[in-house]
């Protein structure tokens, strides 16, 4: 499709997405973009312009109506551990430690203990937690459980990172804090990153590019180059 690089990471081609019912809902429609390998790309748009449902189909949450999505040429079937995904609701086991949450897809993966205990240990210093590797997610500030949250998508090693409004629910200040820990953490990990945000400004300092939408249906607007 034109305007889409069949080589990048992941492509996003043509999706649509219509919710059946008494007034069906045509929610996205002929959205495409690509993401390169490495680049960090914000899509960005008002409420209800389909960014959340659009995040779901690459996250493989959702099925799309029309189009596909492509992750390294392979189309996008359902979840799987080349994508990490991080939520504003942060969805931490209230019964486990940070350590045990950020274990826990390693658990599902099958990593032996002590594989698990090094890329954990790896994890939480990457985000500055490792002091709180046996404190549990109600002894810990809303931005250090978004690290945590952060940790865990991570230490799967995805190949991307996707990423649905993952600070909507902190003050500014905290805000501020985790996007400069964010982009150190994406410097030094070269993951390849979807963010999704209604807030322009957190889209101009995180991103490459910024995907703008807009509503009814939602659909891409314009694609803006970050400089």
């Amino acid at each position: 499709m034109a305007g889409v690089n069949e080589e990048s990471k992941v492509v996003v081609d043509g999706i649509g997405k219509r919710f059946a019912g008494r007034q069906p809902v045509q929610a996205l429609e002929g959205v495409s973009f690509d993401v390169e390998d490495g680049e960090f790309v914000c899509i960005v748009g008002p409420s209800g312009c389909g960014k959340t449902t659009l995040f779901r189909i690459i996250a493989g949450l959702e099925t799309p109506t029309a189009g596909q999505v492509r992750l390294a040429g392979k189309p996008v079937a359902g979840p799987g551990t080349d994508r990490g995904m991080v939520f504003q609701e942060y969805g931490l086991f209230p019964w486990r430690t940070v350590a045990g949450n950020v274990a826990f897809g390693l658990e599902q993966q099958g990593h032996t203990a002590a594989e698990r205990d090094e890329r954990v240990t790896e994890m939480l210093d990457l985000v500055g937690l490792t002091k709180f590797a046996d404190a549990y997610p109600k002894e810990l500030s809303g931005g250090m459980k978004q690290r945590v949250g952060i940790a865990r998508a991570l230490a799967v090693d995805p190949e991307t990172l996707l990423m649905d409004e993952p600070f909507g629910s902190v003050d500014a200040q905290t805000r501020g804090m985790l996007h400069e820990e964010l982009l150190s953490v994406w410097d030094e990990t070269g993951k390849t990153v979807l963010f999704v945000t209604h807030d322009v400004d957190e889209a101009v300092t995180l991103a490459d590019r910024i995907v703008v939408m807009a509503p009814s249906p939602g659909r891409v607007q314009e694609i803006v180059e970050v400089d």
